[in-house]
């Protein structure tokens, strides 16, 4: 009968910290983002998003909004990038967005992210 309480007593102590822990965490934006795909794609999407006119995606002007959107379905090819630069790395981005394939190349800087250039494959 020992071990059935101290069993007990485990899993009364076990829930009562699980609820603790999922109160505390419920309210915060916290996000576990712990491949370099990840984080890199979470660091472009904390930044000011700078859009030469140029940059056009089915005739409309790029913005920011759509930007982010493309964002949430995009890998980032570190074979292609370029992140031994000093000052602004630049990244090359495969994305999917209404069903097309896109390939964006972005300049990430300190405080903005620059679109160079955007293309269907």
């Amino acid at each position: 009968m020992r071990i059935l309480y101290r069993l007990g007593y485990y899993l009364v102590g076990l829930s009562m910290g699980l609820i603790i822990v999922s109160f505390v965490f419920s309210g915060k934006k916290t996000s576990c983002n712990y491949g370099p795909n990840a984080r890199v794609l979470a660091d472009l999407r904390k930044k000011q998003v700078v859009v030469p006119a140029k940059v056009t995606l089915h005739g409309k002007h790029l913005d920011s909004v759509i930007f982010h959107q493309i964002l949430q379905q995009a890998s980032i090819d570190f074979s292609q990038s370029n992140t031994r630069l000093d000052s602004c790395k630049i990244y090359f981005i495969q994305a999917v967005y209404q069903n097309q394939n896109l390939d964006l190349e972005v300049e990430n800087c300190q405080k903005t992210v620059r679109v160079i250039k955007l293309q269907h494959p």
